[in-house]
């Protein structure tokens, strides 16, 4: 890890940790007070001397605003999701009853759970379903497509949580407008929710009211770049979203104030950098699916294509109990790395996964090695322990996504002990005379999702080419990786990138390069992902499918061919 022995060692808690408190008191999710909130951002990176460049671009945007549900002579308060149709004039219809399981992982949270027997079209169409879990968008599609006039979500606490439940990625394309929700949608917890369950199995109605506004807002993009000193204009991507849910200050303000602190670290240290670092705050998170880091992936996509060595996402850091780093988002060629980086900074153990399609990870379909999203977290027993269920944030803290995200969530000794980590992993890519990304550890997982696809598939698909490619390239990468000490570290460095730009893809995107896929989940190797449906299949229906894996093991293929090229040119 290439970092200047004493840069740690400039890291202080204390300007962090006032914009903490002063966000703690200032909500951020009405475009107004998102736009107050980055001007905070900016005269405290004016104060310390950091030049900042503010972007305002209009982005697409739904802010909800209260929801309720009446039924059974009741009024039950509720919270609806961005992206829920406004129904201020209130829905009356029949209640039916779709039941789901709560994720017991992160890494299933935004998964479909209803009983797919349960939620026919027969039987959902016409009616307000009432379903277990979070508005997550892959529920609420599948309702709507199936005929519900709306949806209410019962939240798994005492607490109903805030959240956003279009499929659609950032502003939304003219073509994409098909799939923006027609529905209103609520969240309700869980003791209301159980009282509307009883109702919909004796066939009551309810009637449900959302007020939404929707709309375009111009809204500020603050950007910090620290300049390099190779002359390449390559660059680190460090960035995370600045608007939240009320005052969310265990999601984001903590990541905002990394951010801010990693940003004045490495402005009073001109020239310490051999590449750039471009440190970014993002609004449209909450409100946009990510709108404003979709936009930024738009606006830059050439310059990050040619010159992005790897984004770093901050959120959700120095939570309150956060005591270990589980879960933690990397890709496979980042894992080593990461895991030393946390080990160096925190003396901790890291353990890792895929990278949901979530977060402001807006970046696969450029090709971008990525890691982190959220960082550090409870311990799964001190979960159990206080009865709390799996959230998307917050270092686990249930205050996740509501009003009772406050200063209480956030730790000044965690909080420090993670902005040092995060500039230790920047500064180590930024630093390094070869970027520490290991694809063989990509090979590998290749390798055993083409196991477990060609298992599934059985006799039904043979992904003999797919793997006869990936093992031509893994020999290929041993052959490079082994002479590394002998090649240029500029050859080297620009084959390592370029690698990402042709994986990346293909492990995390369905769609083609500068286009956005759906905030749905997405298999590994996603193209080769229907081997795991194939025996399920009637014979009708398994020809079709079996000539879509035709054409995305052509795309794998490919990929992996023009990857093993590349390798073999670098020592020829």
């Amino acid at each position: 890890m290439d970092l200047e022995p004493d840069l740690l060692d400039t890291v202080s808690i204390d300007a962090p940790w006032e914009l903490v408190e002063a966000f703690s008191t200032t909500p951020r999710w009405k475009p107004s007070d998102v736009a107050k909130s980055c001007g905070m951002i900016v005269e405290r990176l004016k104060a310390h001397g950091v030049p900042v460049t503010v972007h305002r671009p209009k982005l697409y945007l739904s802010i909800p605003f209260s929801a309720e549900v009446r039924a059974g002579g009741r009024t039950m308060k509720a919270k609806p999701p961005a992206y829920s149709t406004d129904c201020r004039d209130g829905l009356e219809a029949e209640l039916v009853y779709v039941p789901a399981a709560i994720s017991q992982s992160i890494s299933t949270l935004f998964d479909k759970s209803q009983d797919p027997e349960l939620s026919s079209a027969e039987r959902i169409r016409g009616k307000i379903v009432i379903s277990e879990g979070f508005s997550f968008p892959g529920k609420i599609l599948e309702f709507e497509q199936k005929g519900a006039v709306g949806v209410i979500a019962v939240n798994p606490g005492k607490d109903a949580h805030w959240g956003i439940c279009t499929s659609i990625w950032g502003t939304p394309e003219l073509d994409d407008l098909p799939r923006k929700p027609g529905i209103p949608v609520a969240a309700v917890p869980k003791a209301d929710g159980e009282a509307l369950i009883a109702m919909a199995e004796k066939g009551e109605k309810a009637t449900l009211f959302t007020t939404m506004e929707e709309g375009w807002y111009e809204q500020p993009v603050p950007e910090v770049t620290i300049e390099g000193t190779d002359g390449t204009g390559d660059f680190v991507l460090l960035h995370g979203h600045y608007d939240s849910w009320d005052v969310g200050v265990g999601d984001n303000a903590t990541g905002d104030a990394t951010l801010l602190e990693v940003a004045r670290v490495l402005a009073a240290k001109p020239g310490a950098l051999k590449r750039g670092v471009k440190i970014v705050w993002w609004p449209g998170h909450s409100t946009g699916r990510y709108a404003g880091s979709t936009w930024y992936a738009d606006h830059f996509a050439i310059e990050l294509d040619e010159h992005c060595v790897a984004q770093v996402n901050c959120d959700s850091p120095g939570c309150r109990w956060a005591s270990m780093f589980k879960d933690v988002s990397w890709m496979s060629e980042t894992e080593g790395y990461c895991q030393d980086v946390i080990k160096a900074v925190a003396d901790l153990p890291a353990e890792g996964e895929r990278p949901h399609r979530a977060g402001d990870y807006s970046f696969n379909n450029i090709g971008l090695s990525s890691f982190f999203m959220l960082s550090s977290t409870m311990p799964d027993e001190l979960r159990a322990e206080k009865g709390y269920y799996v959230v998307g944030g917050c270092g686990g803290n249930i205050a996740w996504h509501t009003e009772h995200d406050l200063m209480e969530i956030a730790d000044r000794d965690n909080l420090l002990r993670d902005i040092k980590v995060y500039l230790a992993a920047v500064v180590g890519i930024a630093n390094a005379k070869v970027l520490p990304f290991d694809w063989r550890a990509t090979a590998a997982d290749f390798a055993a999702t083409l196991a477990r696809y060609q298992t599934a598939a059985g006799g039904h698909f043979e992904l003999t080419r797919a793997n006869e490619a990936l093992a031509s390239f893994a020999a290929a990468l041993d052959g490079f990786y082994g002479a590394l000490d002998s090649l240029a570290p500029e050859r080297s460095n620009a084959v390592i990138m370029r690698l990402a730009r042709i994986l990346v893809p293909i492990n995390f995107t369905r769609g083609p390069r500068f286009r956005h896929d759906p905030a749905l989940p997405i298999p590994p190797l996603p193209d080769l992902a229907l081997c795991t449906e194939l025996g399920g299949l009637d014979e009708w229906s398994r020809g079709f499918a079996q000539n879509q894996l035709v054409r995305g093991q052509n795309r794998v293929v490919a990929a992996l061919r023009e990857a093993t090229r590349l390798v073999e040119a670098a020592r020829a």
